[in-house]
């Protein structure tokens, strides 16, 4: 099973990172052909070229041999991983910009027409999505309405064909315990074994 792993978060030693270590370890005990992405530690650009702002028709190849190669290993994907914190209630720039440069037409989804629906192409039907948080969960769902997963499961994964995404949100981090940190590491490695045994 191929499954590509990204990390959006900007500072080695962050929590974020810990969860990405830990997913990375257990796909990888599950004999899984992991892809894994610091996307931060990469470089990658996430600025959006005027030439890659195409909606309807097949994107053109990018410029960026970065881009291009991100483009075609998606494609290959069995199921993806995302790990990034919440800020301001949006993923990273860095990952929200591999989205509109890699998730494009011809490469994740198929559109016809400007106000028709789209045609995912993306082979990972199966996604997991890990967030952290320091805002409370009453908090959140009461004053933002979690908008992390209405970008996750409403806008983005649908459109590209994922049928079974996951989230799970630790939280909250800054004021966390070494024990239950600990706990949270073991609660990720069981939803990547799960991601792995299609449980």
């Amino acid at each position: 099973m191929r499954i590509a792993v990204y990390l959006a978060h900007p500072r080695p030693g962050s929590f974020n990172h810990a969860l990405f270590d830990a997913v990375v370890d257990e796909l990888r005990g599950w004999g899984a052909d992991v892809r894994p992405h610091d996307l931060c530690a990469e470089g990658f650009d996430p600025v959006l070229a005027a030439a890659e702002t195409e909606t309807v028709a097949a994107a053109t190849p990018s410029a960026d041999e970065q881009v291009r190669r991100h483009r075609a290993e998606v494609a290959d994907m069995d199921a993806l991983v995302f790990v990034h914190p919440n800020w301001w209630g949006m993923p990273p720039a860095v990952l929200t910009g591999w989205v509109q440069r890699v998730l494009v037409p011809g490469v994740a989804y198929k559109l016809g027409t400007s106000d028709g629906e789209p045609a995912g192409l993306l082979r990972a039907g199966r996604t997991l999505v890990l967030n952290t948080s320091d805002t409370p969960a009453e908090r959140e769902e009461s004053e933002f309405g979690d908008p992390l997963e209405r970008i996750w499961a409403a806008c983005v994964l649908p459109y590209v064909g994922v049928t079974d995404m996951r989230r799970v949100v630790f939280r909250t981090v800054t004021d966390s315990t070494d024990q239950e940190r600990a706990a949270w590491l073991r609660q990720a490695r069981e939803h990547a074994a799960a991601l792995v045994a299609g449980a």
